[in-house]
């Protein structure tokens, strides 16, 4: 039988001031999959007592630390206890927090990127294995359906064979040196200590992400200009690679924090031998399709044309528009699901295992290092190839 209850999680990080926990809370929310009963939100016990009671949980199950809070909730009934953990610290925290909850039998989804090693992602893909755990990592931008249907394209031939991706997302808001004025985003992003990496990991792994997604394409050998443009930062804020995949197919990945006037802007073009496709998240609702002497073709989300992929990520119909916190939610929910169908003994539908996995997260990391590894060669061509433990 199905699970017959909504699933409970607590989260770890996402406390006072913080952006990526508030985003988090409202995706787990908005398909009444799950509740957020628990939480060490800080890693100052006070702050954390702040946050719960803004939330209005109970005091008992809000932690002053993510250790506290795995041995406490283990400990608990299972019909009480959480189902899996949120993971919303800075980066160089996932790791412990992620290992120590998987270690307590909960599941884990987890903001990206999932480490700031490759030899701990690495650990993580065992322990996943290891613990039978679920394990989602938020590439939320796989979760727009628009993103789902370009990469039903790429696999039902529609576009032929891939010759060429570009794949960009350019910001601009660390075109000056913010961490030098107080703000906390900037503060720990610019950190190597706390970041692992600056551009490359922050959005440079969201780009990746998106064209393997789409594409189902790794990388097999790259080249990367990293740099660091805004004086006195202590990490790369702009990259440029040139990549070659795995199918002799050439793409250009360039990933930019110091570029003026942009947002969020991250775009992705595939090219096959028949067609191309042009998607971009600042106008996620269209994906336009273009051919050699024909018009451009423009899909939008609700429509039953869709694949049955876009149709599983759609909440409304057509021209009512969808956005960055559905598709965040559509990652959330998927994985839910799965947990779901896993703490049942059921097998999960196969349309809710499309979610970013403990192999993304490694695949991820190895993408970052060899950019870096580049990058101080001097933009050499090196090797980038690789196969996750579990893949």
């Amino acid at each position: 039988m199905p699970l017959d209850r909504t699933l409970r999680y607590g989260m770890v990080g996402g406390g006072p001031g913080a952006f990526i926990g508030a985003v988090h809370r409202r995706a787990a929310a908005l398909d009444g999959l799950t509740n957020l009963v628990a939480g060490a939100f800080s890693s100052d016990p006070d702050k954390s007592a702040q946050q719960g009671r803004a939330l209005h949980l109970d005091p008992d199950r809000v932690y002053g630390s993510y250790q506290e809070m795995a041995e406490q909730e283990a400990a608990l009934p299972e019909d009480e206890r959480i189902d899996f953990v949120s993971i919303v610290t800075p980066n160089f925290l996932h790791f412990d927090v992620a290992k120590t909850f998987i270690e307590h039998g909960f599941h884990v989804i987890c903001d990206k990127p999932m480490t700031t090693t490759l030899e701990d992602a690495e650990t993580l893909c065992h322990l996943v294995d290891e613990h039978d755990a679920v394990f989602c990592l938020t590439h939320n931008y796989t979760g727009y359906p628009m993103v789902k249907q370009a990469r039903a394209m790429v696999q039902d031939g529609t576009i032929g064979e891939v010759r060429k991706v570009v794949v960009e997302y350019p910001q601009g808001w660390l075109a000056e040196r913010l961490e030098a004025q107080g703000d906390k985003q900037a503060d720990w992003r610019t950190d190597p200590d706390r970041a692992g990496a600056g551009a490359l990991g922050d959005i440079g792994s969201h780009a990746e992400n998106l064209a393997r997604y789409v594409t189902g394409l790794g990388m097999d050998r790259l080249c990367a200009d990293v740099g660091t443009v805004v004086e006195g930062r202590g990490i790369d804020d702009d990259a440029n690679l040139l990549v070659r995949y795995e199918n002799g197919a050439r793409g250009v990945l360039y990933c930019s924090q110091i570029s003026v006037g942009e947002e969020n802007d991250l775009r992705l073009r595939v090219y096959g031998t028949k067609a191309g496709l042009d998607w971009r998240q600042e106008d996620p609702h269209y994906l336009v399709v273009k051919r050699n002497g024909a018009p451009r073709a423009v899909y939008t989300h609700g429509n039953d044309y869709l694949s049955d992929a876009a149709q599983h990520n759609t909440r409304i119909p057509a021209g009512h528009p969808e956005a960055f916190i559905e598709a965040f939610a559509n990652t959330y929910a998927n994985a839910c699901r799965t947990i779901a169908a896993h703490l049942a003994g059921e097998p999960p539908d196969p349309l809710d295992l499309d979610f970013p996995t403990v192999q993304d997260g490694a695949v991820g990391m190895h993408f970052i290092e060899t950019a870096l590894a580049s990058g101080e060669q001097d933009a050499a061509w090196v090797d980038a190839s690789y196969t996750p433990p579990g893949a």
